[in-house]
């Protein structure tokens, strides 16, 4: 009978045990080497709450991309408050858009372009795009359209593309065979992203529930894939 039980426990607390480790994010299935990623960072919203910036480390925040806007009026509350502290600790800074399939590229470009001042940010501006959190896609071809008008209105204003964050499925559904000069930003919590269409991706989001000095809530954590050089002459 002990050892019908102990059975038991071996096939279901264990694994419910590292699910609850897993999903509070103190196991990850994903830890890139400092040696091959030495460029790390993070994106922030107001989800990420009252940061504490000095005790942020150093290593882990080499970047920084603040959620500035989101559809056509919407402008995160916080905004405002983690670029000022971000400018303070001269962070290279990127800002971010959601990018919503019912509201026109015309639209959330020019909203992304009044809210973030090309001056404060020297990291290429990003267009999240991802079904999560999304309207419903009801015309393909009028997604990729309205994205193609932000991504050029973008282009335009800030005098360069901007990265584009996507996960696997949209990269797959919209990007593969499209916007290619635009770098990618993939997120994959899993495993080392590779993409289809032998494309290269410049940032990878490994982790959606991770944990840093300083951050009281999760907080996305990301490498870029390069050298400094290269890091380097992304910004402007």
């Amino acid at each position: 009978m002990r050892k019908r039980l102990w059975i038991l426990f071996f096939l279901f607390a264990i694994p419910a045990i590292l699910l609850c480790l897993f999903y509070v994010g103190i196991l990850r299935f994903n830890y890139p080497s400092g040696e091959d990623f030495p460029i790390r960072g993070i994106d922030i919203s107001h989800h990420q709450g009252n940061i504490k910036w000095s005790k942020l480390p150093g290593k882990e925040v080499r970047f920084l991309f603040v959620k500035a806007t989101e559809g056509g009026d919407f402008i995160d509350h916080k905004y405002v408050a983690n670029l000022d502290s971000a400018l303070k600790y001269t962070i290279p800074i990127g800002a971010y858009h959601f990018f919503t399939f019912c509201r026109s590229g015309e639209d959330q470009a020019e909203h992304f372009i009044k809210t973030v001042d090309k001056s404060k940010i020297n990291l290429p501006p990003v267009i999240d795009v991802e079904y999560g959190g999304n309207c419903k896609v009801k015309d393909k071809a009028k997604v990729s359209k309205e994205l193609h008008i932000m991504n050029k209105m973008i282009y335009d204003h800030y005098g360069t593309y901007p990265i584009l964050y996507a996960t696997t499925e949209f990269y797959n559904d919209y990007l593969i065979e499209d916007f290619h000069e635009n770098a990618i930003w993939i997120r994959n919590i899993y495993h080392q992203p590779e993409l289809k269409g032998n494309r290269q991706w410049l940032f990878w989001q490994y982790a959606n529930r991770g944990h840093l000095k300083g951050i009281r809530d999760y907080v996305d954590l990301n490498v870029f894939k390069g050298s400094e050089e290269e890091f380097n002459s992304l910004l402007f």
